[in-house]
C-alpha cells in the first residue's frame, strides 16, 4: 500500500473513522488506483474528518481536486485515490465495497 493512502487511513483512524477499507486496485481499469472508504459516526463527524484530511495532506502537497459532500456521502477525489466518507446507513444501502471487491476488468 501506499505511503500516501496510509496516511489517509491514520488520520482517519485518528480522527475516529468506523470501519476504514482500503481497495487497492492498481492492477484493475478502475477510474483510480486507490479507494479508501469511512463510515462517520454522524454529519458533523463527517465534516470535522474532511476538515482534518484538507489540514493534514495538504501541506504534503495533496490536491483535494473535487469534494462533493453532504450529510450522509463524502466523496473526494486526489486524483489517483478517491475517499468515502459515508454514514453507517449509507455505507449499509450502496455497499460499494462489495462492487470494489468484484471489480475484475485488468489493466489491458
Amino acid at each position: 500500500m501506499s505511503s500516501r493512502v496510509e496516511n489517509i487511513k491514520n488520520i482517519l483512524d485518528d480522527k475516529k473513522a468506523v470501519d476504514i477499507d482500503v481497495f487497492d486496485l492498481t492492477d484493475k481499469e478502475y477510474l483510480v488506483d486507490y479507494v479508501v472508504i469511512a463510515t462517520t459516526l454522524n454529519p458533523r463527524h463527517g465534516a470535522a474528518l474532511l476538515d482534518n484530511l484538507k489540514i493534514e495532506l495538504k501541506p504534503k502537497g495533496e490536491e483535494f481536486l473535487r469534494v462533493d459532500e453532504d450529510e450522509n456521502w463524502t466523496v473526494i477525489d486526489l486524483g489517483d485515490i478517491f475517499i468515502h466518507l459515508m454514514s453507517e446507513k449509507y455505507r449499509e444501502k450502496y455497499n460499494i465495497e462489495d462492487f470494489l471487491k468484484d471489480f475484475q476488468r485488468p489493466k489491458n
